[in-house]
């Protein structure tokens, strides 16, 4: 299969055949470059909460608001606990993280909506940033899957809450995107051990030495997602890592978590 994402501009990669799929959806994932930030976070930092000037940030995100075509006032962010709560939100939340990290919707690591113009955003720095669509209903979500997040599910969580949107498994597309690949990572085995709750046949892991591992989380999200009744076609695997790629990418562990943090977003524009 292709690589999903597309660079657009130098800022940010979309997801291409999505947009193919519905000109009026854009759905993709910064890069480190082009921005106002300085220092470890040089240059196109977009997390309030990683100790970056504010002014920088907002700077960043007035860059991509012009270049996406969505307004900030119609931006969505999220707090990011690296839990699994997933919250549906409309244009009563639009604005909602913007321009600061105080009023993002507090302890939430998915977001998804059935409305336009909205952009849905969270940030990223070696998690798993999965992308939902539903082209048959309209509807569009993101969320951020760390080893944590991954591991309890909040892959399950959103096919879970969308079918009770009335959305079968099968209707539904996801894109793995930009984050640290298995040869990057290395876990423990406090983190197979829950990661062993979802492996049947096919292993996302590898042992290197007494009780350390190289991990595959972009595998095991896919996984969760085939589990939970995500068609093999429907899911598409990025093969970009947030650690290989330095030029393109901050990456939380290369970085020694002195770093900035990229964004995915996604969105379906209204009519012109």
């Amino acid at each position: 299969m292709s690589e999903p994402f597309q660079k657009k501009e130098k800022e940010f990669f979309i997801i291409e055949n999505w947009n193919q799929i519905n000109s009026r959806l854009i759905a993709g994932f910064t890069t480190k470059l082009g921005g106002q930030s300085e220092k470890q976070f040089a240059s196109l930092n977009f997390g309030f909460h990683v100790g970056d000037d504010q002014k920088s940030v907002q700077s960043n995100r007035k860059l991509l608001s012009k270049k996406l075509g969505f307004t900030l006032d119609h931006w969505i962010g999220a707090e990011q606990t690296h839990d699994t709560y997933i919250a549906k939100v409309d244009h009563a939340d639009a604005g909602k993280g913007a321009l600061d990290y105080s009023s993002s919707i507090q302890r939430t690591d998915g977001l998804y909506t059935g409305e336009e113009d909205i952009l849905l955003t969270l940030c990223f720095a070696d998690c798993v940033p999965l992308f939902f669509y539903a082209p048959n209903h309209h509807i569009i979500g993101v969320a951020h899957a760390g080893w944590k997040g991954t591991v309890n599910g909040i892959a399950k969580e959103m096919v879970d809450k969308w079918n009770q949107e009335g959305i079968k498994p099968e209707e539904i597309n996801v894109v793995i995107g930009p984050s640290i690949c298995k040869n990057c990572y290395i876990v423990d085995d406090r983190v197979i051990e829950k990661v062993n709750t979802w492996v049947e046949d096919d292993c996302p892991y590898q042992e290197i030495s007494d009780g350390q591992y190289h991990l595959d989380l972009k595998k095991l999200n896919q996984m969760i997602l085939l589990k939970s009744g995500v068609k093999l076609e429907n899911i598409e695997l990025t093969n970009y890592c947030t650690s290989c790629d330095h030029q393109e990418f901050f990456s939380h562990r290369r970085d020694h978590g002195k770093t900035g943090r990229m964004l995915s977003f996604i969105g379906l524009k209204g009519d012109i």
